[in-house]
């Protein structure tokens, strides 16, 4: 029976240097080698998921098959290897203390005294190894949220501690990610704040086995040899992680520094096989040598961070690479905009995507925009609240139920055209109650979307509260709001299109979950090319 291997990602220095993309580089490469590989991430926030995050302050919340909200570099994750991830491969420090008292509780400790160690650091052990000893994986790539020296990460780095020492050094290893700065007043890169990284992780009882640098200049052979010395490593695993122009190179620039090659000999994983990355690299040139461009609105409530749409962007990424064309996404904030200023705001798209959301602040900025796109022939697509959207401008304007809304956004409308779901109506607890994860819908024939899919059922993720209302379907569709897509348990509305227009469609599900590289989402590939089609 082989054994499982452990490699840990840690951070120092600064937070977002992009532990998420090392570590889905790294997992590609290995995998290019045909191993089987998944990356979970541990969070060091209370919160038990992401799920109740501002998107302003964490970003998008990811969602897998089995329903897991999870934080976004799980999204990296499936991307770069188009694996599924599941809730194994997100904990948080609040999931881990919920469980640890959920025991206590039971009585579970016999009376001892719970304390971080070694009961915490239990629970989080266990939980990086699930994967591992699930007998699916070769290797097991665990990122540790945070910075190196933040209370918060403290139990984690301890845990790791613990598990190198119980595994031992070929079964584990440690990736330690850290920020080389430029001065540009003194004219050169800085090693210090490097060499007290490492020193912090070395109080921790760990010594950094690769260094994987972030830097914007390129880094000389002495500095890499000055930071061998200091940090106590390999000059051959000191790896220099420079800036690029796309998160896509990462995996050939590690490549070419032979992060996989130090890996798999630090783990005695002696592995001849060249990484297989054709398919990747077709991706990459395709995305790097459009033969035209389109210019697409995104419309929402995040945009000032971009990573609120992170799993949106790059759908288009793939589905404009696979149409071998530049998507250029314009970003458009739903407050600003109103019947007055649309024409202007929206001017010059080839196309338009309402963005999901929460709440009612840049809602009537979001349905003019839906008319707009409606009026004006101008391919749209809704995904969520923007399909929900589409159903409430519908019914409005073509329709004539002038007060139509949500009940999320009007609890009083005499006319909810969007409803809150049955099951929900008595929910009070808002983390991880809603419809979530993957869900069957069965496309209606002859229609947009199954020529788009070319199959009369899929499985698509879901993160909502409130539904189309089943008792204007009829109304609707008779005024040419065509439903051709249901789910086949419950007959819930998945899907809305107007056959009349030459691309208008709304979809309750998220699509963008399950876009990669290897596999782009047909509906975005199938939207990019309707907005070339307009651009012409």
């Amino acid at each position: 029976m082989t054994t499982t291997k452990y490699i840990f990602v840690t951070g120092g220095v600064s937070s977002s240097l992009g532990k998420g993309i090392i570590a889905a580089s790294l997992a590609k490469l290995l995998q290019a080698r045909g191993y089987r590989v998944t990356i979970q991430k541990l969070d060091p926030y209370i919160n038990v998921d992401p799920g109740t995050l501002n998107p302003y302050e964490h970003g998008e919340c990811y969602v897998t098959d089995d329903g897991a909200e999870t934080d976004l570099d799980l999204g990296h994750y499936e991307r770069f290897l188009n694996t599924p991830t599941s809730q194994a491969n997100n904990v948080t420090t609040g999931r881990i203390y919920q469980s640890v008292i959920e025991k206590e509780r039971r009585g579970e400790f016999l009376g001892k005294t719970v304390q971080v160690v070694p009961h915490i650091t239990n629970e989080i052990k266990e939980r990086i190894q699930i994967l591992g000893k699930s007998g699916d994986y070769d290797i097991v790539i665990t990122e540790i949220g945070g910075t190196v020296g933040d209370i918060e990460s403290l139990p984690y780095i301890e845990s790791v501690r613990q598990l190198k020492w119980e595994l031992g050094d070929d079964n584990a290893l440690v990736i330690h990610l850290t920020l080389i700065p430029y001065l540009s007043a003194a004219g050169e890169l800085k090693t210090k704040p490097t060499q007290h990284s490492v020193k912090t992780l070395m109080e921790s009882g760990i010594k950094a086995d690769i260094l994987v640098c972030r830097t914007e200049h390129e880094l000389s052979q002495d500095l890499k040899n000055k930071l061998a010395l200091f940090c106590n490593v390999q000059k051959e695993a000191v790896i220099q992680s420079i800036d690029a122009s796309t998160i896509y190179d990462v995996p050939n620039l590690m490549l070419e520094e032979g992060l996989d090659v130090v890996t798999l000999h630090k783990l005695k994983l002696l592995n001849t096989v060249e990484p297989n990355l054709k398919e990747w690299n077709e991706f990459l040139d395709r995305h790097k040598n459009p033969k035209a461009e389109v210019t697409i609105g995104l419309v929402g409530k995040y945009v000032e961070l971009q990573d609120s749409y992170k799993s949106i962007l790059e759908a288009f990424t793939h589905a404009g690479a696979e149409n071998e064309m530049k998507v250029n996404v314009r970003s458009i904030h739903s407050e600003h905009i109103n019947a007055a200023n649309i024409s202007e705001e929206l001017k010059g798209l080839n196309a338009l995507l309402v963005a999901p959301g929460f709440g009612e602040r840049g809602i009537e900025g979001k349905i003019e925009a839906v008319r707009y796109a409606r009026e004006n022939n101008l391919p749209f697509l809704g995904i969520c609240l923007g399909m929900q959207m589409a159903v409430i401008e519908y019914s409005r304007n073509v329709l004539g139920l002038k007060d139509a809304n949500s009940i999320e956004m009007d609890p009083d409308t005499s006319n909810p055209v969007i409803n809150l779901m049955e099951d929900q109506k008595n929910i009070t607890e808002m983390g991880g109650t809603m419809r979530l994860g993957s869900w069957k819908c069965d496309l209606i024939k002859d229609s947009k979307v199954y020529d788009v899919y070319g199959s009369g059922t899929i499985d698509e993720r879901h993160r909502h509260r409130y539904e189309y209302n089943n008792k204007y379907k009829e109304a609707l569709e008779e005024a040419g709001l065509a439903t051709t897509g249901v789910n086949p348990k419950t007959g819930l509305v998945e899907i809305v299109e107007i056959p009349t227009h030459p691309f208008f469609v709304g979809v309750q599900y998220h699509p963008e979950y399950k876009s990669t590289v290897v596999n782009p989402h047909p509906l975005f590939v199938a939207f990019v090319k309707a907005a070339y089609e307009q651009s012409k």
